[in-house]
């Protein structure tokens, strides 16, 4: 998919620069598509909120469109909403795929609370359906996520390194699961570390803090093992969308 990554740059040029032929390339590429989901493989969610910004911080009547598009995914987004399309665990997680969903969660969430502040700032609502959404209501499911991943679930888990008392010990990361050389100085190979590390029972001995896994299936379970990369395997597009929301609540408690 490359009309995103066109749309995803172009609106933050603008928003960066203010100059119109980035707006004009914006324009140009339309605002059509209609997701349920944002991630690093469909930039269309967040380019929306994005350009909304626009429409309710500076009551641009141009760009009323994109906060349409913005609050038409966050209407697929809330559980109560008539047009949601996603789907939530038991305990309360946002599911969107086997692999890797917390990097779903993450990025969608930042999207809420980016959205929640901008409708905050000019008290600002909308409805899906005949269901009233307030900045509250966005946060409160952000909030949800949030809770969730650091330890507010049915299994008690953070699914944070790091966090808490009970976090992955066996993350799918080879820096993670391989031993140092302190305390092994003798040669891995390439293929050395399986054996005697990857297939391991035992917990990782370095523990990579603050790192974030897949996280649990669409039964709030977590099997905390490391051949199992889906559900355990850390990567940046899971951190990096995370920081905003954490900022986000930290700065107004």
């Amino acid at each position: 998919m490359l009309e995103d990554e066109l749309l995803w740059g172009a609106a933050w040029l603008f928003r960066a620069t203010n100059d119109v032929k980035y707006y004009n390339l914006v324009k140009s590429l339309g605002a059509d598509d209609q997701p349920d989901i944002f991630s690093w493989d469909n930039k269309y969610a967040g380019a929306h909120v994005l350009l909304s910004r626009r429409a309710l911080l500076n009551n641009d009547k141009n760009f009323e469109q994109y906060n349409q598009e913005a609050e038409n995914f966050i209407c697929k987004i809330l559980p109560n909403s008539p047009y949601s399309s996603t789907q939530y665990t038991h305990g309360g997680l946002m599911f969107k795929h086997p692999d890797s969903n917390l990097q779903y969660v993450t990025s969608i969430t930042f999207l809420l609370t980016t959205y929640s502040k901008y409708m905050a700032a000019t008290k600002h609502t909308f409805k899906c359906g005949n269901v009233i959404v307030t900045p509250n209501t966005i946060r409160s499911i952000a909030k949800r996520q949030v809770d969730y991943i650091l330890g507010e679930n049915p299994l008690r888990m953070s699914y944070m390194v790091g966090y808490g008392p009970n976090f992955p010990k066996r993350i799918h990361h080879r820096g993670s699961s391989l031993p140092s050389i302190t305390a092994h100085p003798q040669s891995i190979g390439c293929q050395g570390g399986f054996d005697s590390f990857f297939h391991s029972t035992n917990p990782n001995p370095n523990i990579l803090v603050g790192a974030i896994v897949g996280g649990p299936n669409q039964n709030d379970e977590f099997p905390d093992v490391r051949e199992d990369y889906s559900h355990s395997e850390p990567a940046t597009y899971i951190n990096g969308a995370f920081v905003g929301p954490l900022a986000y609540f930290a700065g107004i408690h």
